[in-house]
């Protein structure tokens, strides 16, 4: 296997991808908006009503009946319809009715004139703009029609969307549950954040940001800690996490650690690649586990996320039947800084982009880009993408970058 030329991220994408399908819907849950921040719908949702339920005016003014339009002299104003509160009397011709947004308007008014176009007098109400059959009234459906699909299964619930459910009265929504994921992390180096640290050790940092991207993600984490460099341990992390959807370990990947994660995955699994042609993350493992899904993260603390965004992110949302997913439209920048870059493997390096003074996207890198730099992600908003081929990059020169999305950056 390592004989085997190096897949190309959009190989391991596509591989990834065409091998999963969403989970089964046997175990929907129907909840209420008030918990359905950040959930998948499971089936399409139709709307139970009118949007608006009613004809009714789009402007505080007046409503006039189609014989007295046009109306060329002052007209009586017989009474008032409010939001809330319809006028119920009689409405005779030759006279107008005031009008507040929002009210119900009545079957025989053929326009809405806004009283900014209105001048009132003791006698009445006259207009000072022509007035058209149908002017400023919101028709019944007008935005959404009784039986309408509001929106598709696998739609993300957010802020756009659950006020929306809420206009229509709909209370509850059936969701897909959420994504089970085991998380464990693998090294004899590794220690809890906030203990004290011994001479070569390190505090175990990706699991924790890892979790923090997977709740972030809406998946329920089953967080098996740190697993030491022993094989029989390994071997019990993986039987805890045989129950889940997807197990990601971090670490225990690269070439020169301890092959347990490896052979452990040939003898109870089985592994569909190991490594990729990116820079950071070319130790990255995707295989099955049982009925479980494995993503192998690289022990590198950037190395983990690029991994983790550039995969693990998408392989979520198809788990997790979210439709629509994709990661952020690629845009042209124009370097501010020199990119130290070699041929041969696409290399997602961290950058500052804005809009310069002449309107045009710019990009910096934010320093040193090593694996273990993290310090590189909190002052970016993209990744600088350099294609395998490239090399390096003068100030100047033009470049593709990635914009976060909301993982990365709120």
């Amino acid at each position: 296997m390592s004989s085997s030329p190096l897949l190309t991220l959009e190989q391991a994408l596509e591989k990834m991808l065409s091998h999963v399908s969403p989970l089964s819907n046997e175990h929907n849950q129907t909840i209420s908006l008030t918990q359905a921040m950040g959930r998948i719908s499971a089936t399409a949702i139709v709307s139970p009503v009118n949007v608006p339920p009613f004809d009714n005016s789009a402007m505080d003014g007046y409503a006039l009946q189609a014989v007295d339009i046009p109306s060329n002299g002052t007209l009586p104003v017989i009474g008032t319809a409010f939001a809330g509160r319809p006028y119920s009397g009689e409405w005779p011709s030759g006279t107008a009715l005031r009008i507040m947004t929002g009210a119900p308007v009545p079957t025989s008014a053929a326009a809405v004139i806004m009283q900014e176009q209105a001048e009132t007098t003791d006698q009445g109400v006259r207009f000072v703009a022509p007035v058209a059959i149908g002017q400023n009234i919101r028709r019944i459906g007008d935005d959404i029609h009784l039986g309408d699909k509001v929106f598709e299964a696998g739609r993300l619930l957010g802020i756009a969307e659950l006020p929306m459910l809420a206009s229509l009265g709909i209370a509850e929504v059936e969701v897909t549950r959420r994504l089970k994921v085991a998380l464990f992390s693998t090294g004899d180096e590794l220690q809890p954040i906030g203990a004290a640290l011994a001479e070569g050790q390190i505090h175990d940092t990706n699991r924790f940001a890892v979790r923090l991207m997977l709740e972030q993600l809406g998946c329920e984490v089953l967080d098996l800690g740190i697993i030491p460099d022993d094989a029989d341990a390994l071997r019990q992390a993986f039987s805890q996490a045989a129950a889940a959807d997807l197990i990601i370990t971090s670490g225990g990947v690269s070439v020169g650690e301890a092959d347990y994660t490896k052979s452990i995955l040939e003898e109870r699994g089985e592994i569909n690649f190991w490594k990729l042609a990116i820079k950071p993350g070319k130790p990255f493992a995707f295989g099955r586990m049982g009925s479980a899904w494995f993503c192998g993260l690289p022990g590198n603390p950037v190395s983990a996320a690029v991994t983790f965004y550039q995969l693990v992110q998408p392989l979520i949302a198809r788990l997790s039947g979210r439709q629509g997913w994709h990661l952020p439209t690629r845009l042209r920048a124009r370097a501010l800084t020199p990119l130290k870059k070699q041929p041969g493997r696409m290399d997602f390096q961290r950058g500052i982009f804005h809009r310069n003074e002449r309107d045009e996207m710019v990009v910096a890198s934010t320093g040193h880009q090593g694996s273990h730099v993290f310090s590189s992600f909190s002052a970016a908003n993209c990744f600088i993408v350099l294609a395998a081929e490239q090399g390096p990059v003068k100030a100047g020169d033009w470049v593709e970058i990635e914009p976060f999305n909301p993982l990365l950056q709120q």
